[in-house]
């Protein structure tokens, strides 16, 4: 294991800053009707996935790690079934939020805090997790859900620079 000594996360976390700006930019200027579109009938739209990405977002680092102040946990629902659809101008708010959420943790954060152990419940079986686990897992979902967005886009003509 690497071990940087005098260094924060958000040191190393620049890269992930300027994915999130690339996605609001790519996300900001498109239409309901932009928002609809899919790479396939049976995957899901670039406003479903986009929505997805920020509720994971808030639900792993308010829900599960116990960042941020109550008022971030209705952004953690915004992908459940039944949930109010959402414009352009809601999911940027929704990303700009999200990623406040999680710079203010990754600023804060201690090693020791990054280390401290949840036990997160799925279909009954019961996992132990850490914050650090956490950190790189919304990472990695961002880049695989931000990389749908731009594929589902650019496969009808709209460029999506996520990843410069």
């Amino acid at each position: 294991m690497l071990v940087y000594k005098n260094a924060t996360l958000t040191e190393f976390y620049d890269g992930w800053q300027i994915y999130q700006q690339n996605l609001v930019k790519a996300i900001a200027p498109l239409t309901d009707e932009q928002l609809a579109l899919r790479a396939a009938p049976n995957l899901r739209s670039v406003l479903d996935i986009a929505l997805h990405l920020i509720a994971v977002r808030v639900r792993w680092y308010h829900d599960v790690a116990g960042a941020g102040t109550p008022d971030i946990a209705p952004i953690g629902t915004w992908d459940n079934e039944g949930a109010p659809t959402r414009t352009a101008a809601e999911l940027v708010e929704g990303l700009e939020k999200s990623w406040n959420l999680m710079s203010d943790a990754l600023t804060h954060w201690t090693q020791d805090e990054l280390e401290q152990p949840f036990t997160v419940e799925d279909d009954g079986q019961q996992f132990k997790i850490v914050r650090k686990w956490i950190v790189w897992h919304v990472i990695e979902h961002d880049l695989h859900h931000g990389g749908e967005i731009a594929f589902s886009l650019g496969m009808h003509g709209i460029p999506a620079t996520i990843i410069d």
